[in-house]
């Protein structure tokens, strides 16, 4: 039996995540969680369709890669069988279609045969209950994505689903049985979904690989098709089975009418025909037998196909290699071994008053229903339906686009108001289309000058420059006399929108003030050079002062010398 994993299916690359509600607008269950923004899978409601993987454009959502699983069971020498979706032809190229077989048994499968031979018998026992029970519908079970989608969000249509295995474990019941319990069993297709389905308790499969999966182990161990011999399956399957994975392609294998037209077989694929299907049959009761696909157009799309090549170039592939005969013949399965029970597992949703929601809603600014917009860019269809899931913890409030464009709005409005700058607007005219009010304290204007050419303020030639391109940023000071104002004005045109904008930066009262200390500058430099010339000629005049007095000292001194005699002189002690 094989073992159940725990790693969800789909998952998210939070480094890659970026927040842009792709995801969450694509799934068509809304099984996506933000938090914190990020978007992550909630694995109680995903039904492992894959659409979230092909819609992100930053490789966010991933699937979970088993390749490394089954890589190990390859060193170890365990026997692997490979069960190969017939849509691989339309994975690879028509010359590689037989190649493919013999790089399968390179890889160590000791067993390869398509899937489509388990298709054929589910086929005939799709036609077998319908025509025991033509009177009521019946809906198929070959796409696990569609069983997923009628258990989880169609419950009360579960009693509808076929009691019959998927093509996979189909043909898995039957190799387990013809190779036995030791052979690990490997489904490859191009479905996510398959993934999921493996795990089911009585799902024999053991592991499900997708084409790109495939490919990277080819790439890994450096096997070029274009060198391998070309080989055979070692199952046929019968007539039309390789036709399953188109749209219908079931109802043709089991002979049934495949007329578009027809009241009795429909052929549904993509989630949106799915879900218009389904909610009729909810509604109105009557003989049918759906086959649906939840990929648009059927497998020839799938999720991990893994090429690159057209939806309907896979198409006609699919189609050419149905039309291929084999001498051998086709394998038969037991009826016994492709009996299956669904049952519905509704999901636990939570219930909230109409207040509750109304709070919600007025939380984002939608205090009335008017301002319920539905606009969906939140991902979901309606503002209620974005509000409950708010409310349940798988939305944030501040998901809402419109309302936090207009919060944005609303702050830069705010900041132009409350700028100490003026800041106007022009028209490719150059008339004034709006101005914040310190502008009009600026240039002592109102909004009665609205419409009005910004010549009557100023002089244009600023705005006139960018107007005739000659350049898209202009930067000068400019002194309006008009209003005894000197401006540092920026002036630039604002992208494709053919508008002008003005910011004027009033520098008049530092201009004034530093006029101010440069004059008192000029002032102090003069006043201290006065002082220092008066402390000059006052030092000159002293020494003046001191040298003349003691000229006069000394003529003084050499006189009263002379008077007296020598005697006298040496009496009193002074020189001769």
């Amino acid at each position: 039996m094989p073992t159940t994993l725990q790693h969800p299916v789909v998952f998210t690359d939070k480094a890659n995540c970026r927040d842009c509600y792709r995801c969450l607008r694509q799934c068509p269950v809304k099984a996506i969680r933000m938090a914190d923004s990020q978007a992550r899978v909630d694995p109680e409601r995903c039904i492992a369709c894959g659409t979230c993987i092909r819609q992100c454009p930053q490789g966010a959502k991933q699937y979970r890669q088993d390749l490394p699983r089954v890589q190990q069971w390859a060193r170890e020498g365990r026997p692997l069988a490979a069960s190969l979706a017939p849509s691989f032809v339309a994975a690879f190229a028509p010359e590689h279609h037989k190649r493919l077989i013999s790089a399968l048994r390179k890889l160590g499968f000791g067993f390869v045969a398509e899937t489509a031979v388990g298709a054929w018998s589910v086929a005939q026992q799709v036609a077998t209950i319908a025509q025991a029970e033509p009177n009521r519908a019946h809906i198929c079970t070959a796409c696990p994505a569609a069983v997923n989608y009628v258990e989880h969000y169609y419950p009360d249509l579960s009693d509808q689903l076929m009691p019959l295995a998927s093509p996979m474990a189909a043909h898995g019941r039957h190799l387990a049985e013809q190779l036995g319990e030791e052979t690990k069993l490997v489904f490859l297709g191009p479905c996510v979904a398959k993934k999921d389905e493996a795990n089911r308790a009585s799902n024999p499969i053991d592991c499900a690989l997708t084409f790109a999966e495939l490919r990277s182990w080819l790439e890994q161990e450096d096997i070029d098709l274009n060198t391998l011999e070309e080989s055979d399956f070692d199952e046929v399957p019968g007539e039309n089975a390789r036709l399953f994975p188109l749209s219908g392609g079931l109802a043709k294998t089991a002979q049934l009418e495949t007329d578009l037209l027809s009241m009795n077989v429909v052929a549904a694929s993509g989630v949106e025909e799915l879900d218009h299907l389904f909610q009729s049959l909810r509604q109105r009761p009557r003989a049918v037998l759906v086959d649906p696909l939840f990929c648009s157009q059927g497998c020839a799309n799938g999720p991990a196909m893994g090429c690159d090549s057209s939806l309907f170039d896979r198409r006609d592939a699919i189609l050419t290699h149905s039309e291929t005969r084999d001498a051998r013949d086709p394998i038969t399965i037991a009826p016994g071994t492709l009996r299956e029970s669904y049952s519905a597992q509704p999901l636990a949703e939570e219930t909230f008053s109409d207040e509750e929601i109304r709070a919600t809603l007025r939380a984002t600014g939608k205090a009335v229903p008017a301002d319920e917009l539905d606009c969906g860019a939140c991902g979901y269809d309606s503002c209620r339906d974005k509000a409950r899931a708010v409310l349940s913890g798988m939305a944030e409030a501040d998901m809402c686009i419109p309302y936090m464009r207009r919060l944005a709005e609303q702050r830069t409005d705010r900041i132009i108001e409350t700028s100490p700058n003026g800041i106007v607007i022009l028209d490719r005219d150059l008339r004034i289309l709006a101005m914040n009010p310190a502008f009009e304290r600026m240039f002592s204007c109102s909004d009665a000058i609205l419409s009005r050419r910004i010549s009557y303020l100023m002089d244009p030639g600023r705005f006139e420059r960018l107007a005739a391109s000659e350049t898209t940023l202009v930067e000068e000071t400019v002194f309006h006399d008009r209003y005894n104002l000197l401006c540092r004005e920026l002036c630039y045109t604002m992208g494709d929108e053919e508008q002008y904008v003005g910011v004027f930066v009033n520098i008049t009262q530092p201009e004034a003030s530093a006029e101010k200390l440069d004059e008192l500058r000029k002032q102090t430099v003069l006043q201290a050079q006065q002082l220092m010339d008066h402390q000059i000629q006052l030092a000159q005049r002293i020494a003046a002062m001191l040298g003349e007095s003691t000229a006069q000292g000394e003529e003084l001194l050499n006189t009263l010398l002379q008077l007296s005699g020598p005697n006298e002189s040496n009496d009193h002690g002074l020189p001769a």
